[in-house]
């Protein structure tokens, strides 16, 4: 049984722009071997928001090197990239950007929802790429909620969305450059269920609402992330209440990872040429 070799304790919140409360539950700054390849997990809200005249959000910014993952769980998110793609996701709907060789992108409310405002939740994950791969092509995929396959777990214990990878038969519908699994989890009130990835795959359970006990041992609660070890076989969820929680897990990037800012490369001097790059227009605009 894979055993947990830490528990991080709930942070404090920020605001990213003015649309989006988060608290960072992950970041390769302090865990970037524990995490690879994933980089960074925000949890925006849950939050109300009144009523507005104008979409709240964040405006055009670069990315370089790496993809990101949003997924809806309230509210609506309207997304522009340099590309040409975007659109609207609401609740269930996953947006998977890769940014890679360079990209330009907006994320802000929908018109829809800035008019009548209401609660929003949502997560971004950013999934680092290999060095081989930083340079390919910026592109964009739209996961609606009922592309995403459900899994119902026995004896009624809840279900799986697998967006990434494979669980149970069911393959999730994203496009990833390396083996990774991205489950979105529901438990219900006192069932318990058993996990299992690849061995040598790093795993991260993060809890996003209520509790659970992991392998009958250790309890986390929202906001907490549980580490496991990468070799072991199956771990067991067991929820004392309603759980929603992520179960994050790929093959470790062994490579390394220089980031700054909105880029994350493997060396000081690509960081400086993507500076470059951005300034010199070599990312490409958004079109009005």
């Amino acid at each position: 049984m894979r055993t947990i070799t830490r528990v991080k304790a709930a942070p404090h919140g920020h605001w990213v722009g003015d649309g989006f409360p988060v608290r960072s539950l992950l970041s390769h700054a302090a865990d970037a071997e524990a995490i690879s390849p994933f980089l960074l997990l925000d949890h925006a809200g849950p939050h109300v928001f009144a009523p507005a005249l104008r979409p709240r959000g964040v405006g055009q910014h670069p990315h370089r090197g790496f993809e990101t993952v949003t997924i809806v769980y309230s509210g609506e998110v309207a997304h522009k990239d340099s590309t040409g793609a975007g659109g609207v996701i609401g609740p269930g709907d996953v947006q998977w950007m890769t940014a890679a060789a360079g990209i330009v992108h907006e994320e802000f409310h929908s018109e829809a929802f800035t008019k009548t405002g209401g609660n929003l939740e949502m997560v971004q994950l950013w999934v680092n790429l290999p060095a081989k791969d930083k340079d390919a092509a910026a592109g964009y995929q739209t996961l609606l909620d009922a592309e995403i396959p459900r899994v119902p777990l026995a004896e009624d214990s809840g279900t799986v969305r697998v967006i990434a990878g494979e669980f149970a038969g069911a393959q999730g519908p994203a496009r990833t450059f390396t083996p990774i699994e991205i489950w979105d989890v529901r438990l219900n009130p006192g069932k318990h269920s058993a996990f299992d990835v690849p061995d040598g795959h790093n795993v991260i359970v993060v809890m996003l609402a209520g509790t659970v006990e992991v392998n009958g041992s250790e309890i986390i609660r929202s906001g907490q992330v549980a580490f496991l070890s990468a070799n072991g076989g199956e771990f067991t969820l067991e929820a004392n209440g309603d759980a929603k929680l992520l179960i994050l897990a790929g093959e470790p990037i062994d490579e390394p990872v220089v980031a700054h800012g909105p880029f994350v490369m493997n060396t000081v001097a690509e960081i400086r040429q993507a500076m470059v790059d951005y300034q010199d227009g070599r990312f490409g605009a958004i079109a009005v």
